[in-house]
């Protein structure tokens, strides 16, 4: 579990999205500047700590994501500068909103090693992008996909179903206006409202703001539908990509890859032998003997507070088949395989079997010829016979089902 994947949080926005409920942080002009270079400064000195030690030496993948990072302006370039200085990635994303990326900022990332841009987007109907406290509009997002193309970046654009006031026609008008856009990768979420957050609360007093499941349900159908006529493949439970552009970073996260999180609220996952080597820059995080997998969460600017779980090596199992769900190709043998030395096999091919009686995945053989009959999960669970299990169009549209089926053998 080598770590190869790198995310650093910049919880800075000009204005919080009212769905939002990750940890971002907004100011007035005059403070903003100088929060900013506090913040930077201290992701510095936690980059460096974390390159002398070694622990960038692997990453291949690097994601800036926030809040609004393009917000930072010259401060993003030089940490992306400091971070190349550190490792060489082959995929390196940093998230934008269309209202705070400029042509000259898109430039100066290609410069210093940036390969890709994901856009928050969400839709093209301005009325629907008030409704959600967007503050960029239809055209600026266009343009910014028009301006990250020509700068030499691939670009990714973030969509959201279930806005209010949302139809089938404006859904439709949005892919159809980004599909014209021509993204190299396109993200489809769901609204889901967030207990807390100012559209959470709105939706309290008037449910007609309350996402309608079987309307989103009909988007995402629809957008995979528009989507893959266009080329684009869908490669995991929310994202599309044409032929090599897919988001490396992210399937590192649904592959059990280690990665490392900088900055608050940034997340990161390790081995066991990994975090005792670098257990010293997470302080008050002591190594434990029967952990597994080190999860850590960093709660404030300065990295000196975590939040940390301990996985079992069951516990790891159970995740790495849970998060292969969300992949089209669904659980490879050689995962369930390796589950079962500590899962035990029985159990394992009972929630495979109950998967395929609710309608959630099916058995698609990974050596053609080899096999007579119907494959059997024990038998693949097993290693006699060599097959994946993956999503239908069910366990793709209810992932959540088949997503608990898996880590209840936790």
């Amino acid at each position: 579990m080598a770590v190869t994947a790198l995310y650093v949080h910049v919880p800075f926005c000009a204005q919080k999205c009212r769905y939002c409920d990750f940890d971002s942080r907004s100011f007035a002009p005059c403070d903003l500047s100088a929060a900013l270079d506090v913040y930077f400064e201290q992701l510095f000195a936690r980059l460096d700590a974390f390159g002398k030690a070694g622990a960038l030496d692997q990453i291949r993948t690097v994601y800036i994501g926030g809040g609004t990072p393009s917000l930072a302006g010259k401060r993003l370039v030089e940490l992306a500068r400091r971070i190349r200085a550190w490792c060489a990635p082959v995929e390196f994303t940093c998230e934008a909103n269309p209202e705070s990326l400029s042509a000259e900022l898109a430039a100066a990332l290609v410069k210093v090693g940036v390969t890709r841009v994901s856009l928050g987007v969400q839709t093209l109907d301005n009325t629907e992008l008030t409704a959600i406290g967007r503050i960029h509009d239809a055209d600026r997002a266009l343009a910014a996909i028009a301006m990250v193309k020509n700068a030499g970046l691939d670009v990714s654009c973030d969509l959201m179903c279930g806005l209010p006031g949302q139809t089938a026609v404006s859904w439709k008008r949005t892919l159809d206006g980004v599909l014209a856009a021509a993204p190299h990768h396109v993200s489809v979420y769901p609204l889901t409202l967030e207990e807390g957050t100012p559209l959470y609360r709105m939706a309290c007093r008037d449910e007609s703001l309350e996402p309608d499941e079987d309307f989103q349900a009909s988007c995402m159908d629809v957008a995979r539908e528009l989507l893959g006529a266009a080329g684009y493949h869908p490669y995991e439970v929310a994202s599309y990509a044409l032929d090599g552009h897919e988001c490396a970073h992210n399937i590192a996260y649904w592959t059990g890859r280690g990665y490392l999180g900088l900055g608050r609220s940034a997340a990161g996952m390790l081995d066991a032998e990994d975090f005792d080597r670098l257990a010293g820059l997470f302080p008050g995080v002591s190594a434990r003997g029967d952990a597994y997998r080190v999860r850590l969460v960093q709660r404030d600017d300065a990295a000196t507070t975590f939040d940390f779980e301990y996985l079992s090596q069951r516990e790891a199992a159970a995740e790495d088949l849970m998060l292969a769900c969300r992949m089209t190709r669904g659980i490879a043998s050689d995962l369930l395989i390796r589950a079962a030395c500590v899962i035990p096999t029985g159990e394992l091919a009972a929630v495979c079997d109950r998967a395929l009686e609710l309608g959630l995945a099916t058995w698609v053989p990974e050596t053609l010829g080899v096999h007579e009959g119907p494959l059997t999960s024990a038998d693949v669970v097993a290693g006699r016979v060599r097959a994946r299990l993956a999503p239908t169009h069910l366990g793709w549209l209810d992932g959540n089902v088949l997503f608990e089926l898996f880590w209840d053998l936790a």
